[in-house]
């Protein structure tokens, strides 16, 4: 590790990859599009570790995420969210892969702070994938007792255009994981080539 200007900046060769990293991965996209389960697969490849910010968002708080919807509301939730992304981004180990929740990357303070101290990847997804990934689950608090189909367009239509600003993308069908993952590390290894 070496110091610069009062911040760690490390760099690793990840095993298994000719990937470099000097950053941090953090995942982002609409439910259903598979940040946490190709994040998860992402992070052994590297073998790095894996944080799901949502977990530690009810680490935090000491109550799940639709808890903390009900209870506070969203704005409260997003307060939490950048308090904790901010800790995820700046605490060791400094090379890990992050899944955001879905509305992480469209706050504008999380957006900033992950755009500058990590390598950000949105897993695009289209909108009859993101149904049939999201249907039939208790954990999407914008989702119960809701037209999941109505709300995941309304969020396509709002959130897309702001998703595209993650310095990768990387475009999601229904497949096996693994080949999203291959895609996704496919897509790492292209991006560094540029940069």
């Amino acid at each position: 590790m070496r110091m610069a200007q009062g911040t760690c900046i490390i760099s690793g060769m990840t095993s298994n990859t000719n990937i470099n990293l000097d950053r941090p991965i953090v995942m982002v996209g609409l439910m259903g599009a598979g940040k946490t389960s190709v994040g998860r697969m992402l992070a052994r490849r590297l073998d790095i570790p894996f944080v799901d910010s949502d977990k530690e968002i009810e680490a935090a708080a000491g109550c799940s995420v639709v808890d903390i919807f009900s209870l506070y509301g969203e704005e409260e939730f997003r307060r939490v969210e950048e308090r904790v992304l901010a800790r995820l981004l700046s605490s060791p180990p400094y090379l890990k892969v992050i899944s955001t929740g879905e509305g992480a990357f469209i706050t504008p303070a999380v957006r900033k702070l992950a755009l500058e101290k990590a390598l950000t990847i949105w897993l695009k997804a289209d909108l009859d994938l993101l149904v049939k990934r999201t249907n039939f689950r208790d954990t999407r608090p914008q989702l119960l007792n809701a037209d999941s189909k109505k709300i995941l367009s309304t969020l396509i239509a709002e959130r897309y255009k702001i998703y595209a600003e993650a310095d990768i993308v990387v475009e999601t069908n229904d497949e096996h994981l693994s080949k999203t993952l291959a895609k996704t590390v496919a897509a790492i290894k292209k991006h560094q080539k540029k940069t």
